[in-house]
C-alpha cells in the first residue's frame, strides 16, 4: 500500500513519529545540476521552473516548503506513473532522476499525501530519443521485466489458495494464506502502482479511500479481508464476493505487467519506493494493522528492491564503486537483522508484529533509514556519465 493513501493527519504523523524513534529524517542536498527541473512545493502549489526540457535523463530538484509532508509524482497525461517520491518532509529536498522520451507530462505535488495533487502540465521535446544506452542497463531492464512476470505468474496460484479458502468460509485456512498471497505483489509493487488503477483496487487501506467512498460498498482487495479474518471474525456473502473480485483485479495485474514501462532509472526509484513503503507502513504497523503480517510483507519489499539493485549493479558498481559497497553492506545488514524474526528458517513465518518491542522497531527503522539514503543515490549512479 502506498503512503499516498494514508491521510493526512496519519501521514504527518508517521513521518514525525519516524523522526522521533530514529532521531533522523533522510538527508539530501538536492541541489541539482544545471539543467534540473526545480519543483518547489507548498500547501497549495506545484511550482516549476520549466514547462518544457529535452527529452532524455531528467532531474527533478525538489523542495518542501509547505507545513505538511509531500510527495512529487511524474506522470504520463493518462496518470501512469514514470517516477515518484514520497515522504518529503517539511523544509526538507530530493533530487529524483527519471529517463523520459518526447511527449506530454505532468508533474504532481500532493501535500498531506492525499488525492490527486496539485498538478503542473510539462512537455519533454526532442526527438523521441534518449541518449544511447549501456547494454547492460537494456539486459538489466529485460531481466527485471522478467522478475515482475514471474512475480505475478506465481502471486496468482497463492491468491486463489487463499480466495477459495474464503469462499468456503474457513477461517483459518484464509488466515493462513492470507500473507503468502501478498509476498509477490509486495516484491514488485511500484511497477503495479505505475498502472495507476489496480494498487487503490486490490492494497488499499480503510483510512485511504478516497473522499465520498464508502467502506461497505467501495473498499475491496485484501485489507478489507484481512479486518474480516482478524477483527470481524467472520466470512459472510460480502468477503466471498471480494475474493471473486480480488482474483478478477489481480487477474488484470498479471495480464498487464509485460505492457509496464521500466526503464533503469525506474528500477532504481521503484527500489527506493519499496523501503518508503517499509518505513511508512511496515515498521509503523500501519500495514496489516489486523493480522500484524508486517514482517512478512517488510522482507519482500526488501527483496524487490535487492532485485532491482543486483541487476543494475554492474554499472552503477562501475560508476560509483563506494556506492555499491555501501549498498553490498547495508541489503546484507537488514537480511542478518530480518532473519532474527525468522519462525523457521529460510521461510516465510515471522514474528507477529505486536510482539516487536519499541527498542526493536527503533532498530528495524534505523536498519531502513540506513539503507534507504544510499539508495536515494542509486538512480543517478545508474546514469551518471564516466
Amino acid at each position: 500500500m502506498r503512503p499516498a493513501r494514508l491521510s493526512v493527519v496519519t501521514a504527518a504523523a508517521t513521518v514525525a513519529a519516524l523522526a522521533a524513534v530514529t532521531g533522523c529524517t533522510e538527508k539530501s542536498d538536492a541541489k541539482g545540476g544545471d539543467g534540473a527541473i526545480k519543483v518547489v512545493a507548498s500547501d497549495n502549489k506545484c511550482e516549476v521552473s520549466k514547462k518544457e526540457f529535452p527529452a532524455g535523463h531528467v532531474e527533478l530538484a525538489v523542495e518542501n516548503k509547505g507545513s505538511k509532508v509531500t510527495e512529487v509524482y511524474l506522470l504520463f497525461p493518462d496518470d501512469r506513473i514514470v517516477t515518484e517520491r514520497e515522504n518529503i518532509g517539511p523544509g526538507t529536498k530530493q533530487t529524483v532522476t527519471a529517463e523520459v522520451k518526447a511527449g506530454d507530462y505532468r508533474i504532481a505535488c500532493k501535500p498531506g499525501m492525499k488525492g490527486k495533487g496539485i498538478r503542473q502540465d510539462v512537455k519533454a521535446t526532442g526527438g523521441g530519443k534518449t541518449a544511447k544506452r549501456d547494454p547492460r542497463l537494456d539486459k538489466a531492464v529485460a531481466g527485471y521485466r522478467a522478475y515482475a512476470q514471474e512475480q505475478a505468474d506465481q502471486t496468482l496460484p497463492k491468491v486463489k489458495v487463499f480466495t477459495d479458502a474464503v469462499r468456503k468460509g474457513d477461517l483459518e485456512a484464509a488466515k493462513k494464506a492470507y500473507a503468502p498471497s501478498r509476498i509477490g505483489w509486495e516484491r514488485t509493487e511500484p511497477v503495479a502502482e505505475s498502472f495507476g488503477d489496480i494498487d487503490p483496487k486490490v492494497d488499499v487501506r480503510e483510512d485511504g479511500l478516497a473522499k465520498g467512498q464508502s467502506v461497505e460498498k467501495d473498499w475491496t482487495g485484501w485489507h478489507r479481508l484481512e479486518r474480516a479474518l482478524w477483527k470481524d471474525k467472520k466470512i459472510g456473502k460480502r468477503e466471498k464476493e471480494l475474493a471473486d473480485l480480488l482474483d478478477k483485479d489481480l487477474k488484470d495485474w498479471q495480464n498487464r505487467v509485460g505492457k509496464a514501462v521500466i526503464t533503469p532509472t525506474s528500477m532504481a526509484n521503484g527500489a527506493k519506493e519499496l523501503l518508503d513503503e517499509v518505513a511508512t507502513g511496515k515498521v509503523t504497523g500501519e500495514e496489516e494493522r489486523y493480522s500484524h503480517t508486517d514482517l512478512v510483507d517488510f522482507k519482500a519489499n526488501v527483496e524487490g528492491a535487492e532485485k532491482s539493485y543486483e541487476l543494475l549493479k554492474p554499472v552503477a558498481a562501475e560508476n560509483d564503486p563506494a556506492l555499491a559497497k555501501e549498498l553490498d553492506k547495508q541489503f546484507a545488514a537488514m537480511s542478518k537483522l530480518l532473519d532474527k524474526y525468522r519462525e523457521d528458517k529460510g521461510g516465510y513465518d515471522f514474528t507477529s508484529y505486536d510482539k516487536v518491542g519499541k527498542p526493536e522497531q527503533k532498530e528495524l527503522s534505523d536498519a531502513v533509514n540506513a539503507l534507504a539514503e544510499p539508495l536515494s543515490k542509486l538512480a543517478a549512479a545508474v546514469v551518471k556519465s564516466k
